[in-house]
C-alpha cells in the first residue's frame, strides 16, 4: 500500500518535504505545523503524539501528505484522487487512523472520506481559501493606523488570542506560545485609534515563501468601524516584508462579512475546504 504511516517527525519531513512544499498555499497548514512541531516541541498543539503520512504514487515519487496532532482533526494536504481513494481504505485499517476526531480535507476529498469512514458524519466547518492577489487599501480608510506589535504588548495580545478562541469554540491553552514565538518576527499587527490598540493581525512565519494571514480580531464593542479592514490590509503587507511572496488566508464560507471583506482588499479564491467529525 503507497501510504506510509509514522510518529517520526524526521522521517515524514525527509520523505514528504519537498513534495509539500511544492505547493505552498494548498499545504499551508502541513507546512506551518510540521515546522512548530520541530522548533517548539512535538507536544505543542495537545499532549498526545503527532502523527504523520504520505503517499508514493507508481513513479515511486511522494505527491500528497497528511498529519494530525491530536485532539485536532487530521489535516490532509493536496492529494491526487488515488490517494484519496486509498485513505478511505485505511481509515479501517491503520491503526493510527484509529479514533480521529475529524478530517479537514478539500471539500471533495471530505465528501468521499465522509462516505467511506464507516460512521455517521457531520461538516462542522467550511473554508475558502484566498490568495492575495494585489493588495487594494480599504476604503474608506479606517480612523488610525498600523503598527507591528512589540513584546510589551503580550498581555494585550494573549487575551485577544483567548477571546478569538473563545468565540469560536476553539481551545486556547496555546495562545501566549503562538504569540511570543510570532512576536520576534513581527508576525502580529495592531491597528490604533488616538493611539488606543482596536483591533489585531496576525501572520504564519513564511515557508516556502508563503505566509497565512489569521486570526483577525477586533473586540466586540470596536466592531463596525473598518478598523479589521485595515489591520487586515496591514498584514499583507508585514508579511511581503517579513519574506512572503504569497499570502494567504482561510475564511469561514458561514460569514458572508468577511469573505465580502478580504475580496474588497484584493484576494482571490483558491480553493474550498470542509472539516467533518463523527456525528
Amino acid at each position: 500500500m503507497p501510504w506510509t504511516f509514522t510518529t517520526d517527525l524526521a522521517a515524514y519531513r525527509a520523505a514528504a518535504g519537498a513534495a509539500v512544499a511544492a505547493q505552498p498555499a494548498s499545504n499551508t497548514l502541513l507546512l506551518s505545523v510540521a515546522d512548530a512541531l520541530e522548533r517548539r516541541g512535538l507536544h505543542t498543539f495537545g499532549p498526545d503524539a503527532p502523527f504523520f503520512g504520505w503517499w508514493t504514487g507508481t513513479d515511486g515519487a511522494v505527491s500528497g501528505a497528511l498529519l494530525c496532532t491530536p485532539p485536532h482533526p487530521l489535516q490532509l494536504g493536496t492529494l491526487p484522487r488515488e490517494a484519496v481513494s486509498a485513505l478511505a481504505g485505511a481509515l479501517a485499517s491503520e491503526p493510527l487512523l484509529a479514533g480521529l476526531p475529524g478530517i479537514n480535507a478539500r471539500r471533495a476529498d471530505a465528501d468521499l472520506l465522509a462516505a467511506a469512514w464507516g460512521r455517521r458524519t457531520r461538516v462542522v466547518e467550511e473554508l475558502r481559501l484566498y490568495r492575495l492577489a494585489e493588495r487594494v487599501a480599504p476604503r474608506p480608510s479606517p480612523a488610525g493606523g498600523a503598527r507591528v506589535a512589540r513584546a510589551d504588548d503580550l498581555p494585550l495580545l494573549v487575551g485577544w488570542m483567548e477571546a478569538f478562541h473563545t468565540e469560536l469554540g476553539i481551545p486556547a491553552g496555546a495562545s501566549e506560545a503562538l504569540v511570543r514565538d510570532r512576536i520576534p518576527y513581527g508576525g502580529f499587527v495592531l491597528w490604533e485609534d488616538d493611539d488606543v490598540p482596536v483591533s489585531m493581525a496576525s501572520f504564519s512565519r513564511p515557508i516556502a515563501s508563503t505566509s497565512r494571514v489569521g486570526p483577525v480580531y477586533t473586540p466586540a464593542g470596536l466592531r463596525g468601524r473598518g478598523y479589521a479592514a485595515g489591520v487586515t490590509h496591514a498584514a499583507g503587507g508585514a508579511a511581503h516584508a517579513a519574506g512572503a511572496s504569497e499570502v494567504i488566508l482561510f475564511t469561514d464560507l458561514a460569514n458572508p462579512t468577511s469573505n465580502g471583506l478580504y475580496l474588497r482588499l484584493g484576494y482571490a479564491p483558491l480553493e474550498d475546504r470542509a472539516r467533518i467529525e463523527a456525528a
